[in-house]
């Protein structure tokens, strides 16, 4: 068993991550901004610490009092659509959480990133794949260029896991009832591929990574597919307004990504193997079928 510090505990994997982590006999330090998201981790059998990731100097203090032996990068900011403070997270955020651990001699990061980074290809894309920094759309670029940097820092750790996730569904997420992305006029059914991941199996696969070898590990269901089939079952499952499929060329880059490595190398094995089912089984809700 392991002591963890782990980052993003209240976000929609660290909810999922983790009861798993304290169940499995982890002794958990949490971070959070709230002191009232403290009182619940405190509840469940954590140590909660107030803090914030953008204050090195206490990030470091908290992190040396909680004598981790791995840290878990779960953080994100999506709540209010706003990508720069992503980015930011991704950055400086990541920055002070890798300064901080290296200062209280931590081997081991995992981290959560994203697969839909990798340059324009006609296949999915695996690990070996290069990142897409040289992409036309400023936005795009951006957010590539944060993911660089956040896996950058991170590999600074001795031991490092970067788990590239799929489009996250399931609570919490966007992708779940009366998330974002039931909401008139946010789906596009059009020739784009993506990849999903049930929330449920990117913690798992978070836990998992705790004894996975160093590196790059892609994270997602087994079926890639275009928005003109997956973008109508979502809407179908959740009982929100159907989008008409659009005509035309996919972007290069939305390519959807490979598991294999994590799959067959890794035998990690998601509990929702398709969107097919999951799309389905999430808007049934916990113990729907």
């Amino acid at each position: 068993m392991s002591r963890i510090f782990l980052a993003g505990a209240t976000g929609a994997v660290g909810r999922q991550l983790l009861p798993k982590l304290v169940a499995d006999g982890h002794q958990v330090t949490a971070l959070t901004r709230r002191t009232a998201d403290a009182a619940r981790l405190w509840a469940q059998g954590v140590e909660a610490v107030v803090g914030d990731v953008f204050d090195a100097d206490g990030l470091r203090t908290a992190v040396a009092a909680a004598e981790p032996e791995v840290v878990m990068h779960q953080l994100t900011d999506l709540g209010g659509l706003d990508f720069a403070a992503n980015a930011r997270i991704r950055k400086a955020g990541t920055r002070n959480l890798v300064d901080a651990a290296l200062a209280a001699g931590v081997r081991r990061m995992v981290v959560q990133s994203i697969a839909w980074v990798y340059e324009p290809g006609a296949e999915p894309a695996d690990e070996r794949t290069p990142l897409d920094l040289a992409a036309q759309s400023e936005t795009r670029r951006g957010t590539v260029e944060s993911v660089a940097t956040m896996e950058e820092l991170a590999a600074k750790l001795p031991e490092w896991v970067v788990l590239r996730y799929g489009l996250l569904y399931g609570p919490g997420t966007w992708y779940s009832p009366g998330g974002l992305m039931t909401e008139p006029g946010k789906l596009v059914a059009n020739a784009d591929v993506s990849s999903f991941l049930h929330v449920e199996d990117a913690a798992g696969a978070a836990v998992e990574a705790l004894a996975w070898p160093t590196g790059v590990v892609n994270v997602m269901d087994d079926v890639p597919a275009p928005a003109s089939e997956w973008a109508p079952a979502f809407a179908r499952a959740m009982g929100s307004p159907v989008p008409e499929v659009v005509e035309g060329e996919r972007n290069g880059w939305a390519r959807g990504a490979d598991n294999s490595f994590a799959r067959e190398d890794l035998e990690w094995t998601p509990l929702h193997r398709s969107w097919r089912d999951g799309f389905a089984q999430t808007a049934a809700g916990p113990g729907g079928a």
